[in-house]
């Protein structure tokens, strides 16, 4: 095990062990605990009160967060040439059909998002083991498979995610970078918390958020009281 470096020790001093902190003071402090010399992730971990193996209590959604995500998103968006100029006006990186195909047959996956239009699935579904894995896979929830191909694009763009409930239970997602400030990371954090709410499971029972933990790129975790969410 490799040693800890003083600023890392100096961080983790910051953390009270066993303290749960409020979402306002965990989106403050996790900027103070982070000592990468480069514009680390904030990250949000949600323990749900499910389970994933049940259809019915499967987690899944998108949300549009208030601040972006501080990322250069890069968005293919494979569709017909009627509406490669949108595409293209709209943001996307790559736009075009076939010749991507057959570039992600190659083993091609250099973005971070893949919108298409339904009328092309068809041709995608080929594209599934290559896809699929690296969770490029288009699909109509995460609002990735749209004839809208346009609003699609530039939602992906200023900050919308999807995420989904993990076979442990968790989810998982980035909510801005540490150069944000923590006004800013909260709001992103409680805009994606509220979005989890709203789709708790009707078939999930007793305590549905069990745990909340806000994070940076290699820091220590900070445990997030789930109750300090809607204060101000």
């Amino acid at each position: 095990m490799s040693k800890l470096t003083k600023n890392q020790k100096l961080a983790l001093s910051k953390i009270e062990a066993g303290k749960t902190y409020s979402l306002k003071e965990a989106s403050a402090l996790v900027k103070e605990i982070t000592t990468t010399k480069f514009d680390a992730s904030v990250d949000v971990d949600v323990r749900l009160g499910v389970d994933p193996r049940k259809a019915n209590q499967m987690v899944r959604g998108v949300v549009s967060l208030p601040h972006g995500t501080g990322k250069q998103v890069r968005v293919l968006a494979l569709c017909t040439p009627d509406k490669e100029a949108e595409a293209t006006a709209a943001g996307a990186d790559y736009v075009g059909l076939d010749e991507y195909i057959n570039k992600i047959k190659g083993g091609w996956t250099d973005v971070d998002v893949i919108i298409t239009m339904p009328s092309i699935m068809g041709k995608i579904g080929a594209l599934g083991r290559v896809l699929g894995p690296r969770g490029l896979m288009p699909n109509p929830k995460s609002g990735t498979v749209t004839n809208e191909i346009g609003n699609a694009v530039k939602e992906v763009k200023q900050g919308k995610i999807d995420f989904k409930v993990d076979k442990a239970g968790i989810v998982h997602t980035s909510i801005g970078k540490v150069s944000f400030n923590a006004d800013q990371i909260r709001d992103n954090a409680k805009e994606f918390i509220a979005a989890l709410i709203k789709l708790k499971p009707s078939a999930a029972k007793g305590t549905y958020i069990k745990s909340i933990y806000l994070s940076s790129t290699m820091s220590a975790g900070i445990k997030v009281d789930p109750k300090s969410v809607d204060e101000l």
